[in-house]
């Protein structure tokens, strides 16, 4: 993965371009990702499956008749932004509503939930499906906080032929979830993975060690032990999956041994013959089991094992014919009658037009310089932001920023050459960011500069008591969406001593440039605090010891922004006239 691209940045559009081009019979691009080339005859469900590059098959691979109507992709290992999703779905649509469906993921859940909203709003019927089998993420009794791993693909191939069969949505949406319900994973990573131009991987093993426990977006095991025989990693995994048998569930069973990107067909097999002799001892059935690649995690070397109980309506959705670039089951070619054309959706906004007050559009500058201060910043810290965030996490923290403040860039400079105010150029700048970034960082950054920038409006430029405000809504707006608290080991941590700081110093008087550099110096200090926490949300949850002692990357780079952002958005002094 690391030998074969041009700009590293570009890897996931380019990698998408391709596969479309390659499988043009099938599937067509369009803006966020793709969906099949021909619209159904009549009206039908579509079922978009979603969430970062890095996993193919899955998303992309997986589109087509049996399967999925489109694909959501973002960047690798990075959740699709909400235009991107809300894009696919419009593309998607055929009038009988959309329902996403993804691992349960922070980034994605926050992103397709409010493309949801948008689509709601719009009157088109809209649900959620997510995915959360992997046993070794949390234990039974916080089953709604595990992750989805291999057990997408059984999801999905479960949801798609049911809309394939006509089922309407709230059908589509309860077979879904009930195939969720009975879905166990469990994985064994033997290396970790590479993103395209990095000079190492993710995380490293000791020789002759495996990580148990792993996840699909490079996060190391949950602990490390001696790499054993086959024989024994075959039981190891069918003992802890079996361990978690749903209550009264039947005894016929879909198996997926699913290889991880660079583990060799070979070597599944072999361990395949101790997986299937265990499971039909245990008295299972086993029907039409899968044994490849079907989830990966770009050439990471390692497996999992995912089961899913089946009842008397999963099973036929189960073994129903598929057809799609890189899945095939039975004869599953387009019925007669499906209509050719495309359809094409076209999301671009007219042309914007600005109106502000000469003393707005002046501190609109002032938001453009912060941002370039910003970009430069964190092109210099990608990689240590990177390297914070692999410790426990997917290591993908560093390149979303600077995807991020990037197209923040371009829209803040954009919007301030045609006359915007502050309060334009900034949310301007916060839906380039949400858009290009994904994940949950970028959602987070793109609503919280959206709402300084509503805060700060575009009649005037900003003193102390305006900028306090404004800081209010940038960590209201993080808040309400992320749902973190101090102690999460989150941005938040940093977030809430800056902001809390600035607009107690500012209400006491304090010159606001002053006020700005000690909220920095807190959060900073905050931020360095947190490599004392245990991560309670997110990716770096389930490896809360591992990050024991390094400090959460969110929280540094929130803090880091601000102290660069300072001596823009709050000089010590501001030009006679400026505020009027």
């Amino acid at each position: 993965m690391t030998r074969i691209f041009n700009d590293p940045s570009a890897f996931a559009e380019e990698a998408l371009a391709g596969f479309c081009d390659v499988h043009a019979n099938l599937v067509r691009q369009v803006p966020g990702g793709a969906v099949r080339r021909n619209r159904p005859a009549k009206p039908k469900v579509a079922v978009l499956a979603g969430g970062g590059s890095g996993h193919y098959p899955a998303f992309a691979g997986l589109i087509g008749t049996g399967l999925a109507d489109g694909a959501v992709v973002g960047n690798i290992f990075t959740s699709p932004s909400a235009q991107q999703a809300y894009s696919v779905a419009k593309a998607a649509d055929s009038g009988a509503g959309v329902v996403f469906t993804y691992g349960n993921y922070a980034g994605d859940v926050m992103n397709f939930g409010m493309a949801s909203e948008r689509l709601a709003a719009e009157g088109i019927p809209v649900e959620n499906v997510l995915v959360m089998d992997d046993i070794a993420s949390a234990p039974p009794s916080e089953s709604e906080k595990r992750r989805g791993i291999a057990g997408d693909f059984t999801v999905f191939k479960i949801m798609g032929a049911a809309a394939e069969a006509g089922a309407g949505l709230a059908d589509v949406v309860r077979l879904g979830r009930r195939a969720n319900d009975l879905t166990r994973s469990i994985g064994s990573a033997f290396s970790g993975c590479t993103f395209p131009g990095a000079d190492a991987p993710l995380f490293t093993l000791a020789d002759k060690q495996m990580g148990l426990g792993l996840g699909i977006h490079g996060e190391p095991g949950l602990f490390d032990t001696e790499l054993p025989p086959a024989r024994e990693l075959g039981r190891e995994l069918v003992s802890r999956v079996l361990a978690e048998t749903p209550h009264g569930a039947s005894r016929r069973i879909a198996v997926l041994l699913n290889g991880l990107g660079s583990t060799k067909q070979e070597e599944l097999f072999v361990l395949w013959l101790t997986v299937a002799p265990l499971l039909r001892a245990a008295g299972y059935t086993l029907v039409m089991p899968e044994v490849g690649e079907l989830v990966t995690s770009l050439d990471m070397a390692g497996v999992s094992l995912t089961v899913t109980w089946l009842d008397e309506e999963l099973e036929p959705l189960w073994t129903a014919p598929a057809e799609t670039p890189a899945y095939r089951r039975g004869n599953a070619a387009p019925q007669a009658g499906e209509a050719a054309e495309e359809n094409s959706f076209d999301d671009a906004a007219a042309t914007e037009t600005f109106s502000a007050t000469e003393a707005s559009a002046y501190y609109a500058r002032s938001c453009v310089a912060a941002l370039h201060a910003t970009r430069e910043a964190l092109h210099e810290a990608e990689k240590t932001l990177g390297d914070l965030d692999a410790i426990a996490g997917d290591g993908d923290h560093g390149r979303g920023m600077v995807r991020g403040i990037d197209a923040a860039c371009t829209a803040a400079t954009e919007a301030a050459s045609r006359g915007a105010g502050a309060g334009s150029v900034l949310a301007s700048a916060g839906d380039a960011w949400a858009d290009n970034a994904g994940g949950t960082s970028g959602v987070l950054w793109g609503a919280g500069l959206r709402a300084f920038g509503e805060s700060v409006g575009n009649e005037q430029a900003p003193g102390a008591e305006e900028l306090a405000s404004a800081v209010t809504s940038f960590a209201g707006r993080i808040a309400e969406l992320g749902k973190a608290e101090v102690g999460d080991k989150t941005m938040v941590d940093a977030l809430v001593p800056f902001a809390g700081t600035f607009c107690r110093l500012t209400a006491a008087g304090t010159d606001v440039g002053r006020s700005w550099s000690e909220a920095a110096a807190a959060a900073a200090a905050a931020a360095k605090a947190t490599a004392a926490l245990r991560p309670r949300k997110g990716r770096a949850r389930p490896l809360a010891e591992k990050s024991l002692g390094t400090p959460d990357p969110g929280a540094t780079s929130l803090a880091m922004i601000f102290t660069v952002m300072g001596p823009h958005l709050a000089p010590a002094r501001q030009p006679a006239g400026a505020r009027s």
